[in-house]
């Protein structure tokens, strides 16, 4: 195969977006476009939109405004350490619940068994994973009728809509978007906290702009790793990655640092706004899924045939992996993530049918 394609290494962006990425100039009028813009779409008002650091922020900050410090709040136990992490800034206690082998989210069923271990629940987070929707009918219900909070994650969803047609984000207390690497809004990094319900505070404004280092190694993600695309035809790929990341060039997205006061540069509300401008009604998420055995012969098969598509959203049931070892994640309690994150592997939906057509046919051999 003469080129290669990739999931993830901002492989999304094609020339044109990596130019308009770089050299993207913007000033404050971007930031009030930005959130005006979000107000609208949400139905909220200007004051109840903050842009943030990055979706973890973002939802940190939705749970500091909503619910008591110490409160258990459910998560997917299909999920990022990121979601983890900002249920844990803000001094509140996760619990995992079990998905659904066909939404990889949790439902009714698997929400009803962890309401009974944890009758003082106070939210619940429903991250739609890969763009699946929940059903948001019967969890709305069922938050109602235990009191749960319901915060939306935007971060693989946003734009999309719910069976029953309504906008996924206007639905919750609160829903977290974020801008960050291979998101449904992509900028590198930043997030927004939308505030939908109207009797909660007036959320603080995150005033504090990015470093200048920070911002640069945002502005210049795109560049950097389109060169180590090209570089990986000649298997040097390693050798360029290894020394960016260890000098700070480059971040890894999970590593990114939750923020409850920095928000994005300018030019990244500017590169949002155009995004959301653009975006096709209810449009497709950016990756899809299909289930494997032998995933990792199967990965150095589909490497060799010029498709890497290594980056798999979750391999753990708390991914990265470098996290998931350092925590205690009750995998009896979460048997069917468990065995799903052994088992996914992710496709991209940015290349045409006709490219992707010799990786379907390496998959077919190995799907389950």
């Amino acid at each position: 195969m003469s080129s290669r394609l990739f999931l993830g290494q901002a492989s999304n962006y094609r020339a044109g977006d990596v130019l308009r990425h770089t050299f993207c100039f913007a000033t404050r009028r971007s930031e009030e476009e930005l959130v005006d813009y979000l107000a609208e779409k949400y139905g909220t008002t200007h004051d109840r939109v903050v842009l943030m650091n990055n979706g973890r922020s973002a939802i940190a900050a939705g749970l500091k405004l909503t619910v008591p410090e110490g409160s258990e709040v459910i998560i997917n136990g299909f999920t990022c350490y990121a979601v983890l992490q900002a249920v844990e800034k803000a001094g509140c206690k996760p619990v995992y619940a079990d998905i659904n082998r066909k939404t990889l989210n949790f439902d009714i069923n698997t929400l009803e068994d962890v309401i009974k271990k944890h009758p003082g629940a106070k939210a619940l987070i429903i991250q739609n994973t890969l763009g699946i929707s929940v059903n948001i009918a019967e969890i709305e219900k069922f938050a109602a009728e235990h009191k749960l909070v319901i915060i939306e994650d935007l971060a693989h969803c946003a734009g999309m809509k719910y069976l029953d047609g309504r906008e996924i984000g206007s639905v919750g207390a609160v829903a977290a978007l974020s801008f960050g690497k291979g998101k449904s809004l992509d900028a590198i990094t930043g997030g927004a906290l939308i505030v939908n319900d109207r009797n909660l505070p007036i959320p603080k404004k995150a005033k504090k702009h990015p470093k200048l280092s920070d911002s640069m190694r945002a502005r210049w993600y795109p560049m950097l790793a389109a060169i180590g695309r090209g570089m990986s035809k000649i298997h040097l790929q390693k050798y360029w990655y290894g020394p960016l990341i260890k000098m700070h060039f480059i971040e890894r997205a999970v590593d990114a640092k939750l923020s409850l006061s920095q928000r994005p540069a300018y030019w990244q509300d500017k590169l949002v706004l155009r995004q959301l401008k653009n975006m096709k009604e209810n449009p497709m998420p950016i990756r899809t899924h299909m289930f494997v055995k032998n995933r990792g012969e199967l990965i150095e098969k589909l490497d060799k045939n010029g498709y890497n598509f290594r980056e798999i959203w979750y391999d753990v049931p708390v991914s990265p992996i470098r996290y998931y070892k350092k925590l205690n994640f009750p995998e009896n309690e979460c048997p069917v993530a468990t065995e799903v994150s052994a088992e996914i592997i992710n496709l991209p939906t940015y290349y045409g049918k006709t490219k992707l057509h010799g990786a379907l046919q390496i998959i077919k051999e190995y799907e389950k």
